[in-house]
């Protein structure tokens, strides 16, 4: 595998702790490239209501699970408590 597509939010966060992963990577896998495929989630969309009260657990993940379903990225990163 030449190229790893990394699914990953667009917040900062998300987005720091996916770039340390892809150079982990690069780092110890010689000629693998890596792209970030950021993705939004219904997480993401929620910014008039409680996220407590918008279902819970998944709603910062689902988006992500289905890019890896659906063949648009072959590995997520994410906080383990999303």
């Amino acid at each position: 595998m030449d190229l790893l597509r990394i699914a990953t939010r667009q917040s900062p966060l998300a987005l720091w702790q996916a770039r340390h992963v892809a150079d982990l990577l690069t780092a110890t896998h010689r000629g693998l490239r890596v792209e970030l495929v950021k993705m939004v989630t219904e997480g993401d969309r929620i910014l008039d209501r409680a996220l407590n009260t918008a279902g819970g657990k998944g709603l910062f993940i689902k988006e992500l699970e289905q890019g890896l379903l659906e063949g648009r990225a072959d590995l997520a990163v994410h906080s383990m408590k999303d």
